[in-house]
């Protein structure tokens, strides 16, 4: 059977990593989940980026905070502190000298401002939306509106939304994904850092970054 053919279920993600867009790239139909469990420790509220001191995880924090638990599309974001404005920050840092940032920055900037969602899930689909647009993604994007679980997961349809991790061993388990290195802002203190956030590719090729993407693709 030929894989990329296949439909993907992706959770949801807070710029997610090249990982999670080189499925959005090969292949037809994404169903995003919006019905699981929120899980910890995960993309769905953090995205890692490379910084002066290597990789910095940006993590939104949640209402409840550690014990925030039950379905995802239930889960608040929290502005306990300016978390956004925190985020800019870092991203400024990190990729002002980028060859894109400036190319890219007004169109991002709205997400780290003044307007504040209210869950979760809202707030990961509109950076998505926006993503898409930007690297004009045209693969079909579909909600699921019931729980897609493990029984139902079938041949034609592949499940990575515990596969793509923050942890090493999830992205050495993705036969599919193989890391292509690029340039990066930091790379002679660091090396090539494989499957950062979106936004490292993003603001490093700009617009070869769909190029890319289809290339980590197996």
């Amino acid at each position: 059977m030929n894989q990329s053919n296949s439909a993907v279920v992706l959770s949801s993600a807070y710029f997610a990593p090249i990982q999670y867009y080189a499925k959005l790239v090969s292949h037809p139909q994404i169903y995003l989940e919006h019905c699981e469990n929120y899980l910890k420790q995960s993309y769905r509220n953090r995205a890692v980026i490379l910084a002066a001191n290597g990789p910095l995880a940006l993590t939104i924090p949640i209402v409840n905070g550690p014990s925030a638990k039950g379905p995802i599309k239930e889960q608040r974001l929290s502005f306990d502190y300016h978390w956004q404005q925190m985020h800019w920050r870092s991203l400024v840092s990190a990729y002002n000298n980028s060859p894109f940032f400036e190319y890219y920055a007004d169109d991002l900037a709205p997400f780290f401002e003044t307007k504040k969602w209210q869950f979760l899930i809202d707030f990961n689909e509109e950076i998505l939306g926006a993503i898409v647009k930007t690297l004009q993604i045209k693969t079909t994007i579909e909600i699921t509106e019931t729980y897609i679980s493990k029984e139902n997961v079938t041949s034609d349809l592949l499940d990575f939304r515990t596969l793509i991790h923050p942890k090493n061993s999830k992205l050495n388990s993705d036969e599919r994904f193989m890391p292509v290195p690029y340039h990066q802002v930091f790379n002679e203190k660091w090396g090539f850092v494989p499957n950062l956030s979106i936004l490292d590719l993003l603001f490093n090729e700009g617009p070869a970054t769909t190029t890319l993407l289809k290339s980590c693709c197996r």
